[in-house]
């Protein structure tokens, strides 16, 4: 099972011991959009959603989500975040997110800055759906991440 660093030799999963590594600045960007009606668009752009301002609940979600990564997705580390912040973009047919985590510490903040945009984009759904329940999450994905010993990425 060499390779796969969340696996110990029997194939079990594990925390990664990041305990020997250097601490370095990183930060990671992910993207994601939402697709819905154009009504649906118009009224989170418009502030006109029942449920209140949109884009303003769905920031705060996705910061708190970025926060808590580590309770949602098991291997994760808890990482003192310097930085979260999360874009959000009214489009004519959708909302699009970019979420920018960054911290300095011995791991990446990859996973947060994906969960930080899943998180919002889910908002916005939860809050919207009275209006389009057809709504589409799609393209979430890294674009980069830089730090760290694997060296920077970018999509």
């Amino acid at each position: 099972m060499s390779g796969l660093t969340h696996l110990d030799e029997a194939g079990a999963a594990r925390m990664v011991d990041v305990g020997g590594k250097v601490e370095t600045v990183r930060e990671a960007v992910a993207f994601g959009r939402i697709l819905m009606s154009a009504e649906a668009a118009r009224a989170i752009a418009d502030g006109a959603v029942a449920k209140g301002d949109v884009l303003a609940v769905a920031r705060v979600a996705g910061i708190m989500a970025a926060k808590r990564t580590s309770e949602l997705i098991p291997l994760c580390h808890p990482l003192p975040l310097s930085k979260v912040t999360i874009d959000l973009t009214i489009e004519a047919d959708g909302v699009s997110a970019t979420a920018t985590v960054a911290t300095t510490g011995r791991t990446g903040v990859e996973m947060e800055a994906l969960t930080a945009v899943s998180v919002a984009l889910l908002t916005i759904y939860d809050m919207a759906k009275a209006i389009d329940k057809r709504m589409t999450i799609e393209g979430v994905k890294l674009l980069r991440k830089t730090g760290g010993k694997s060296g920077d990425f970018a999509a």
